[in-house]
């Protein structure tokens, strides 16, 4: 396949990661899920006792640390902050409450964003992300925008976070989506939305191999476009 870099974006919780690593792994590529670059770059954050507020701190250490892409479970390239791999912990939700707000940090982001176009230079690649299509890879081969609404999108999270043995109100988690979501459409760096190019697909009532077929034969299609 002559297509190198394919693009996923959408909302919080649409399922990017889920499908994206099912494409990737369909089309012998690689994949990213962008999310985790700014979850672990949060933790980070927290873990160094800063706050989302205190900006010029952040922006520093988003200078200072380094980042490392490596191969990790199949299709997927694992993070490393400063050598360490800290996936485990990104999921808490100290870090979920407080990702989206150092995210639109613009120096911080711009710091991010230089990363993962290094990466996407050196392999083929499934990007995931909010704004891969229309900022970080706007030149990919293929740009998909996914979209679900937020009752299903709660679902789908409380059952992940479930599965982790993270205990908390269904009503809880479809509240803080509504609020990333706010946080991502409205936030004046990158914010959430469809690249003008880009192919929406609505993932409500369609389960994961179905999204990825539909993924799957837009790329094969463009391919032989080539």
């Amino acid at each position: 396949m002559n297509l190198r870099l394919i693009t996923i974006d959408g909302p919080v919780a649409v399922g990017k990661s889920s499908v994206g690593l099912l494409l990737a792994e369909k089309l012998g590529f690689r994949f990213f899920d962008t999310g985790v670059i700014y979850r672990t770059f949060t933790w980070k954050a927290l873990n160094a006792g800063l706050s989302p507020s205190e900006t010029d701190a952040l922006v520093q250490l988003a200078r200072d640390i380094a980042f490392q892409f490596v191969p990790g479970n199949g299709a997927i390239l694992t993070v490393l902050i400063d050598g360490q791999d800290v996936s485990k912990l990104m999921m808490s939700q100290p870090v979920e409450r407080n990702v989206a707000l150092i995210a639109k940090i613009p120096l911080v982001r711009e710091r991010m964003v230089a990363e993962q176009r290094r990466m996407a230079e050196e392999t083929k690649l499934v990007m995931a992300g909010r704004d891969i299509g229309t900022v970080v890879l706007p030149w990919a081969d293929l740009k998909v925008f996914l979209t679900a609404s937020v009752e299903e999108r709660a679902g789908r999270r409380h059952k992940e976070l479930a599965e982790r043995g993270v205990e908390i109100e269904c009503a809880t988690v479809l509240a803080e989506l509504k609020q990333r979501d706010h946080n991502d459409t409205t936030r004046k760096v990158s914010p959430l939305k469809p690249a003008p190019d880009a192919v929406a697909i609505n993932t409500d009532g369609l389960s994961q191999d179905e999204v990825v077929d539909k993924i799957y034969e837009l790329a094969v299609n463009r391919d032989a476009g080539h």
